[in-house]
């Protein structure tokens, strides 16, 4: 006789489970006279929100915790297919991730922000627009941070874990400003640009990482492009072979 897994034992609990209360259902309405009642969905808690860590910079691209973590962080934009892809590849090998959104992005695909923190991932701002956000006047930065914001609240019931500007490294000092306004202490910038965004291929992508990465690196990614899905096993193969983490950036600086 196989072996019983821990899935079998699941399916069979949930059959059992059915049949027993069947009847039960059957006869609750038979013997009232009453419509039963429309099963009740389960409240879903507010996502987690930005967090201040003293001591850090007002802008990270590298955690000084020293352990043997790094953060794969992700411009959220793109096919959406890409998108769950990537994320399922990175759950199948145990690995966590940061996803900055782009509030249009959201507008289109609104299934997907809770996709990301259903799979235990952080959540962030990528700017309403992607505009290159350091060369617009104030106004129009801060509302591309606000726009994003509030399609994130509407999604989660929160503004998301990190900002990230949008066409940049870094921020201006006017947009570093301007994300604390808004409600993010930190910026989150990275140490390590995977190129993805300029289609190298996907054992280009491995080798840039791979040669870059250490302990507490924060990585730049792209949903949306082909080469990065292709990468990722490898980039993750090689991650644990240096015995590195893939962890969300709020674990990586906790």
């Amino acid at each position: 006789m196989g072996r019983v897994t821990s899935t079998d034992r699941r399916g069979a609990l949930r059959i059992g489970t059915g049949l027993a209360l069947t009847p039960l259902a059957g006869c609750a309405t038979a013997g009232s006279g009453r419509e039963p009642r429309p099963a009740r969905q389960p409240r879903r808690a507010p996502a987690p929100g930005p967090r201040a860590f003293p001591g850090l910079p007002a802008q990270i691209a590298h955690s000084p915790r020293g352990r043997h973590e790094v953060a794969l962080t992700f411009h959220g934009q793109g096919d959406p297919a890409t998108a769950r892809a990537l994320l399922g590849e990175a759950e199948r090998a145990g690995a966590r991730v940061t996803v900055l959104a782009v509030g249009t992005w959201l507008d289109e695909h609104p299934a997907l922000a809770r996709r990301v923190l259903d799979g235990g991932h952080d959540l962030g701002n990528h700017t309403l627009r992607h505009r290159s956000i350091n060369s617009l006047p104030e106004a129009e930065a801060y509302a591309e941070i606000t726009g994003c914001a509030d399609r994130l609240r509407r999604l989660t019931g929160g503004i998301g874990s990190w900002f990230r500007p949008s066409r940049a490294e870094r921020a201006t000092p006017l947009v570093a400003r301007l994300a604390r306004r808004a409600g993010y202490p930190h910026v989150l910038s990275y140490d390590v640009d995977s190129l993805d965004f300029t289609s190298p291929g996907a054992p280009a992508v491995t080798r840039k990482i791979a040669a870059e990465v250490r302990p507490g690196s924060v990585v730049s990614l792209h949903f949306g492009y082909a080469d990065t899905v292709a990468a990722l096993p490898a980039v993750l193969d090689e991650l644990d072979r240096r015995g590195l983490r893939a962890v969300t950036t709020t674990e990586l600086l906790t």
